[in-house]
């Protein structure tokens, strides 16, 4: 059995790239520097496109269970509603986020991890790293001083901000716009506010607040304060802060959590270095407008785990780990500029700029066009790979593209691809004969004429709903996104697909 893929961080990225791989039979340690989980709930917002991906693991039932449906996001500004957005509009079996605490997610992952026999290993360090083509040592440092040389294939930092795996790799978040201060309070208030939306209220002489109702009376709080203020956290001013901007009552009872933070808005140039593999905010950071950061990680994880997992077993080529990057850099690059747009909107202190803002807002928003992209951009649905180096391009007549995420087709189909750890064809159309090969049997050199499975559509349900009249074949990866799509009567394409995860 080759060694342990070394996962660093034990938060919802580290976590989710852990239980990603255990699930596939890859050996696994996940270390954390911390004697206990955090007690801070940090990120609080799933979306859409996490809570699919949550639901291939297996957990969605829960993590929905254990939070609070929010189905809209309004901006208010001068005592207004100048933008609702309806996060119901994106295509997805899940329209909608789940609010959470962080604590709770890790709770959840945690559980689920350690159901595959894997523990998080708690005060270790990672301290050191040196690498070479056919793998990494890693010095890791354990609560009694002790050292230990641990040999692995591969290391992956999920380490959070200050990641000592960027640190000691040589690389470094490389971003253009100023640090940013904010004052963040996780409280229990009395409030008229509805549980089932987020809220950003514009203030005119100061940065905007955030406000995201959890569960009960429980309110996440976020305040852009000066990138000056030195002051230490305190309920009193976190009160002051709200009774200035939020334009209606909040009367906060008691803070389970108070902090000052700052964040950039930067990325590092290359997730991966060698054989060792940046994901979460140890890859990219940026302010917390849209709650974009720990689903980006999350999603990370799940782009990256399939194709490690794939490269390690030695039944995939280094090119299927190099798509990692080629893949996810985007999408963080994206994810950095929305958040830095966001932020730079909310924080306009001139007042005419700021009647300008709110009314483009409002007249931009009634736009149905306007209003779906936005939902699509904070749910995170709008994520495609068209252009990645391990899809397969095709004709452009169908609904769904090459590299596009697979929507959902029926109970049947969606549960089937909720199920598989591996890549699945599906067959639009008439039934076509399963062949009993399965894509690792083809992957390591077995004959290239079968698929892990095979659902057939003779009921023409995903026909409709992918816009292939005349039928095809999609072979959907293990992360839900579409490797390669084939007419009934040319597996080409599908074959031209295996052959890039070789390459």
């Amino acid at each position: 059995m080759s060694d342990p893929i070394i996962v660093v961080g034990a938060g919802p990225v580290g976590l989710t790239t852990a239980l990603e791989l255990a699930r596939r039979g890859v050996p696994v340690r996940i270390v954390d520097r911390l004697a206990e989980p955090t007690t801070e709930s940090r990120a609080i917002v799933v979306h859409a496109r996490s809570l699919e991906m949550f639901e291939r693991l297996g957990l969605v039932d829960e993590v929905i269970r254990a939070g609070v449906r929010t189905t809209a996001m309004e901006m208010h500004a001068d005592g207004e509603v100048v933008a609702r957005i309806a996060l119901d509009l994106v295509d997805s079996p899940f329209p909608y986020s789940v609010t959470l605490a962080q604590t709770e997610t890790e709770r959840i992952l945690t559980e689920a991890l350690a159901g595959h026999g894997v523990t998080v290993e708690r005060e270790v360090t990672l301290t050191g790293l040196t690498q070479d083509e056919h793998g990494v040592e890693a010095t890791l440092e354990h609560a009694d001083g002790s050292r230990e040389t641990a040999v692995t294939g591969w290391l992956v930092g999920a380490d959070g901000a200050h990641s000592r795996a960027r640190h000691l790799v040589g690389s470094a978040l490389a971003g253009t716009f100023k640090g940013e201060r904010f004052l963040m309070g996780d409280v229990n208030a009395g409030h008229g506010l509805d549980p089932h939306s987020m809220y950003t209220f514009f203030s005119p002489q100061d940065g905007p607040l955030l406000v995201f109702p959890m569960e009960g009376d429980r309110l996440r709080l976020i305040a852009n304060i000066a990138a000056d203020e030195e002051r230490t956290a305190t309920l009193e001013w976190l009160q002051q802060v709200v009774d200035e901007r939020a334009g209606q009552p909040i009367r906060i009872r008691d803070a389970r959590w108070l902090t000052v933070f700052e964040v950039r808005h930067a990325q590092v140039p290359q997730y991966q270095v060698g054989r060792v593999l940046l994901a979460g905010d140890a890859a990219h950071v940026h302010s917390p407008a849209g709650a974009q950061g720990m689903n980006t990680g999350v999603q990370d994880a799940h782009n990256l785990a399939w194709k490690l997992a794939l490269v390690s077993r030695g039944e995939a080529g280094p090119g299927l780990l190099a798509s990692y990057h080629a893949e996810r850099h985007p999408v963080g690059a994206e994810v950095v500029r929305f958040a830095t747009a966001l932020t730079r909107a909310g924080t306009i202190t001139n007042p005419l700029l700021q009647k300008v803002r709110n009314k483009g807002m409002h007249l931009l928003t009634a736009l149905a066009p306007v209003r779906q992209a936005m939902a699509d951009r904070t749910e995170e649905t709008a994520v495609g790979y068209r252009k990645s180096p391990v899809v397969v391009p095709g004709p452009r007549g169908g609904e769904v593209r090459a590299g596009d995420h697979l929507p959902a087709a029926g109970e049947e189909l969606r549960a089937e691809l909720a199920r598989a750890c591996e890549h699945v064809l599906v067959t639009v159309g008439e039934a076509a004969p399963a062949v009993g090969v399965t894509a690792r049997q083809i992957l390591v050199g077995g004959t290239a004429e079968g698929y892990d499975a095979v659902i057939e559509d003779a009921a023409g349900v995903a026909a409709a709903r992918y816009g292939m009249p005349n039928g095809g074949r999609i072979m959907v990866r293990p992360d839900g996104y579409v490797g390669a799509i084939a007419p009934l009567e040319d597996d080409a394409p599908l074959h031209a697909y295996l052959e890039l995860l070789k390459a």
